[in-house]
C-alpha cells in the first residue's frame, strides 16, 4: 500500500506526521520527495547504505549534420532548443528530458549527454525499515526526475509512505501519482484552509482517496472543520499545538518517543488508513 502525505502549504506539520507515523509502524518504507528541501533525515537516525546520482539527459547537436530546419524547436514546448542562423542553442536547465527533439530530427543530428541533477540517499533505520530521500542540486529547476527515481526504487515495497512536497506543483503531482491513499496535513487558519482546498481539488480531479489530519487544532478557528463536514471529507485526527512538542522537534527528536498523546494519535491514524492491513 502506498500512502502519500501532503499539504497545501509549508509548515503544517507534514514531515512531523510522516516521520512519526513511519517510526510508529512495525514495518514500512519512507521516501522524502521534497527534494528541494528534504528534512525527514533530521529526525531519522540510521546507517547510510549508499548514495546514487540521478541524471537527466540534455541534447547535443552535431553542427555538421544539422540543417537548421527548426523541427526540434517546434516540438519543444519548453524552448530548451532553438536553432539560430549558424548554431543550435541548447538551454540545459529548460530541458525536460523527453527525447522528442531527437525523434523529430530528420538528419539524426541530435544525441544526448547525461547531467547529474541530484542524489538519492538510502538509510537503514532498523531491520524492517528503509528510508530514502532525494536531494536536488542547487540551481537545478526541477526535481521531478529524482522523485520518479525514488518511487521506482521503492515500487515493490509492501507499505510505502511518501512525504510529498508542499503545494500542488508538478513535484507534488509526481509524488502522489499511483498512491492508494493520501493524507492531507492542514492547519485551522485562513491560509491553511485556502491552500488545503487546492489540494482537495487536485485529489478529487485525480480520483484519489484521501482524509485530513488537522494539526495545531487548538489554534485558528473552526472554519476548516465546517468545510470538512460540508464536503463530507473524513477527519482522520486532530492534533493539538503544544510548546513542548515544538521543543522536542527542535532537538531533532521523534514525538512518539516522548509523548503518549502523540503516539496514540499515530495509532488512530494508522488504524483508519490501513484498516485490515494494520498489524501494530
Amino acid at each position: 500500500m502506498k500512502i502519500a502525505i501532503l499539504s497545501g502549504k509549508g509548515g503544517t506539520g507534514k514531515t512531523t506526521l510522516s516521520v512519526n507515523l513511519f517510526s510508529y509502524l512495525n514495518k514500512a518504507t519512507l521516501i522524502d520527495t521534497d527534494v528541494e528541501e528534504p528534512n525527514s533525515h533530521l529526525f531519522l537516525k540510521g546507517e547510510t547504505i549508499k548514495e546514487e546520482g540521478v541524471f537527466k539527459k540534455y541534447p547535443l547537436v552535431n553542427d555538421d549534420l544539422c540543417n537548421y530546419c527548426g523541427k526540434c524547436s517546434d516540438f519543444c514546448n519548453f524552448n530548451a532548443i532553438i536553432p539560430a542562423k549558424k548554431k543550435v542553442l541548447v538551454f540545459q536547465d529548460l530541458c525536460h528530458d523527453c527525447g522528442g527533439c531527437a525523434l523529430v530530427c530528420p538528419t539524426d543530428a541530435i544525441s544526448y549527454i547525461d547531467k547529474e541533477i541530484g542524489k538519492i540517499i538510502y538509510k537503514q533505520i532498523d531491520k524492517n525499515k528503509l528510508f530514502l530521500y532525494g536531494n536536488l542540486t542547487v540551481g537545478e529547476i526541477s526535481g521531478v526526475k529524482i522523485i520518479e527515481t525514488l518511487k521506482k526504487s521503492t515500487q515493490n515495497e509492501e507499505l510505502l509512505l511518501i512525504d510529498s512536497p508542499p503545494g500542488t506543483s508538478c513535484s507534488t503531482v509526481a509524488a502522489i501519482d499511483g498512491a492508494d491513499y493520501c493524507i492531507i496535513c492542514a492547519e485551522p487558519t485562513p491560509f491553511g484552509l485556502s491552500d488545503m482546498k487546492m489540494v482537495v481539488e487536485l485529489l478529487r480531479a485525480d480520483n484519489q482517496n484521501f482524509g485530513v489530519v488537522v494539526n495545531k487544532s487548538n489554534l485558528g478557528n473552526d472554519d476548516i472543520f465546517k468545510y470538512l463536514e460540508n464536503e463530507k471529507i473524513e477527519l482522520l485526527e486532530r492534533i493539538k499545538f503544544d510548546r513542548e512538542f515544538a521543543s522536542i522537534l527542535a532537538d531533532g527528536k521523534l514525538l512518539i518517543n516522548h509523548s503518549e498523546y502523540f503516539k496514540n494519535k499515530m495509532a488512530n491514524i494508522a488504524r483508519k488508513v490501513l484498516g485490515d492491513k494494520y498489524d501494530q
